[in-house]
């Protein structure tokens, strides 16, 4: 006879350990291609989720490989005379390589710049070293730390695309260790401080000066840093302790934390951000040893943990499940100063962001441009041109404004304290403007400049910028203005919905991998003018509001192969400017069309996680 259990109960696993949970915690590494010339020591940068890699240079000479998603492949070769433990920044397309050691007679002060082809070089260090800290871009780099023959180094400089700038030193000399961040906003970890006196210290610096900050957990040498990442998201990747280890730890803004190991210990170079990484190459030691050509790459994935997983945990004797708190949900963050529409919004979370530009009534247009701490808007240094219309990319302290209303193709950099006037977009504002109510999205060397209109006609019209110009590259598949777009460099990103056609408004989702548009999966909600996480990702970005019309608060979030519905926003609006990422977004100002332009924030956080537990007697 049946049993009541075997009739109604349900299997449950068990368990010696906890499955991993979501986010960097439950990220892991993965095999990838080999590359071509085995190697210990390169300089790297780029983002392999985005499918874009370079490594450079090495103990084997000149050589640059880049990587595109599936493969890497030989591109041309270094100029200078730099082949070993330099330092490096930047995107696939705009990436820098300054430094390093070319053997006796010592080090090198030269700069060399990637335009995604071909190298050339550029301004001189202003101290010759190999091995150092660094992060940030192509043109908004830092190097810190290092070794100047034979004379370990505390001196730190920027680089803003063509000169370098000595800054005040960091706390402690020493040599090997590695970096993340921005010139404004950097980390040093890891290293030695004499030849075997192997450094656990972490010093983070403010725009203004170094300060020493909690250690890694297991110091080491001649390790691998996620230059891309930031001083509050950043990983500490592999090095020698010694003997060579696998460990990898990240950094939350405070303290460091060990997550998923490498497949095996090695001394390799790498880079990439806290939740997209790399590493390539390497050896066991950091002496001549038997050099490695395999890379991995690190990724937050899927976690194995599922909303609803039940298991025993045979260690401890308790069952467990695995649960979500509440909802992802839009909650109230700190007003502006001056409310507006049709500006432009960048940052990379809902804790450092702006708002540029827009109008403030309807009628006048403003050149205001504020920044977010999460708390208290504060103003800043103006734009060169007061505009509406226009296109932002970037982060808090690196960010492009491009074009708009009236009618001009200028672009103006931020470096975190001014704008200055950069190279202009290739399209004309004569005889009508077609540089506004377009979509962009990427880095403030890295960016895509799409869509948009001239007099009543929409366009498909696509412009890249490599650092330095704009050109013209392959067209969106539909016409369409008033867009969201979404992605951290000018290599992947996505433009949804818009406006293809008078009032006709566009469901349509098109994904661009550094080539071409490819329409993927349309938006729920067909909607224009909304806001967007313009630092989100090809496989996880959020929009929100916008006009379908009437104004809207659905709120949706894409994850790589669907958009999903998600908590509406508390009040219908559109026009607002938009930043952040999926998990991290802002929706800033907006439309209270026949009213006045909205002072107010909305702050968007994913859901928490957790695993509860029962002791079972």
């Amino acid at each position: 006879m049946a049993t009541y259990s075997t009739i109604k109960g349900f299997t449950i696993q068990s368990l010696a350990s906890d499955p991993s949970a979501p986010g960097v915690a439950g990220a892991t590494w993965a095999s990838g291609a080999d590359i071509n010339t085995a190697r210990q020591s390169v300089a790297a940068f780029g983002n392999p989720v985005a499918t874009t890699a370079v490594i450079a240079g090495g103990t084997t000479g000149l050589l640059t490989e880049e990587y595109d998603g599936t493969s890497w492949a030989a591109v041309n070769t270094l100029t200078g005379s730099a082949t070993n433990s330099a330092g490096s920044a930047g995107t696939v397309t705009a990436g820098v390589y300054f430094g390093g050691s070319f053997g006796p007679p010592g080090n090198t002060n030269i700069t060399q710049k990637y335009d995604g082809t071909s190298w050339t070089t550029s301004g001189l260090m202003n101290t010759a070293r190999r091995s150092m800290a660094c992060g940030g871009t192509q043109t908004a780099a830092f190097a810190a730390l290092g070794a100047d023959v034979p004379t370990f180094v505390t001196a730190a400089e920027t680089f803003d695309g063509s000169t370098w700038t000595s800054i005040n030193s960091c706390l402690t000399a020493r040599r090997s260790g590695a970096g993340s961040g921005t010139t404004t906003a950097a980390l040093a970890f890891g290293g030695y401080t004499i030849p075997g006196a192997i450094a656990d210290q972490t010093e983070t610096y403010d725009g203004s000066s170094w300060s020493e900050t909690n250690d890694l957990n297991t110091g080491r040498t001649s390790v691998a840093g996620s230059h891309s990442g930031t001083n509050a998201a950043a990983l500490c990747m592999g090095g020698d302790t010694p003997p060579a280890t696998a460990k990898t730890e990240y950094f939350d803004g405070t303290s460091w934390t060990e997550v998923a190991d490498l497949s095996r210990a090695r001394v390799a170079g790498g880079s990439g951000t806290s939740t997209d990484a790399f590493i390539a190459g390497g050896s066991p030691e950091p002496s001549p040893a038997t050099y490695s050509s395999e890379s991995e790459f690190f990724s937050t994935g899927t976690s194995i943990a599922q909303e609803g997983q039940v298991w025993y945990n045979t260690t401890s004797t308790v069952l467990k499940g695995f649960g979500m708190l509440g909802t992802g949900a839009w909650a109230s963050g700190g007003d502006m100063n001056v409310g507006r529409s049709i500006g432009a919004g960048a940052g990379a979370s809902q804790d450092a962001a702006l708002c540029i530009g827009g109008t403030p009534d309807g009628i006048s247009i403003t050149d205001t441009v504020e920044s977010y701490d999460g708390t208290t808007w504060t103003e800043v240094a103006d734009m060169l041109i007061p505009r509406r219309y226009l296109v932002g990319v970037g982060i808090q302290t690196a960010a492009l404004a491009c074009g708009g209303s009236p009618a001009n193709s200028n672009v103006e950099k931020w470096d975190g304290s001014s704008w200055t006037e950069v190279n202009n977009l290739t399209r004309s504002t004569s005889p009508t403007n077609t540089t506004q109510y377009a979509t962009g999205f990427g880095s403030s060397t890295s960016a895509i400049f799409a869509g948009g209109s001239e007099g009543p006609a929409q366009l498909d019209l696509c412009e890249q910028y490599d650092g330095t110009s704009w050109s013209e590259v392959a067209d969106l598949n539909a016409t369409r203005s008033y867009g969201m777009g979404a992605g951290t460099s000018g290599a992947a990103g996505l433009f949804t919905g818009g406006r293809v056609a008078g009032p006709t408004i566009s469901a349509t989702n098109e994904q661009w991998d550094g080539t071409s548009w490819t329409e993927v999966n349309n938006i729920n909600t067909a909607r224009n003018s909304g806001g967007a996480s313009n630092q989100g990702t090809v496989t996880a970005s959020l929009i929100f509001g916008g006009n379908t019309p009437p104004r809207s608060v659905v709120t949706e979030q894409w994850d790589g192969t669907s958009w999903t519905e998600v908590g509406d926003l508390a009040t219908p609006v559109f026009y607002q400017q938009g930043a952040g990422v999926s998990g991290s977004a802002l929706s800033i100002g907006g439309d209270d069309y026949p009213g006045a332009n909205r002072k107010t924030t909305f702050e968007w956080s994913d859901p928490v996680y957790t695993i509860k537990t029962v002791t079972v007697s």
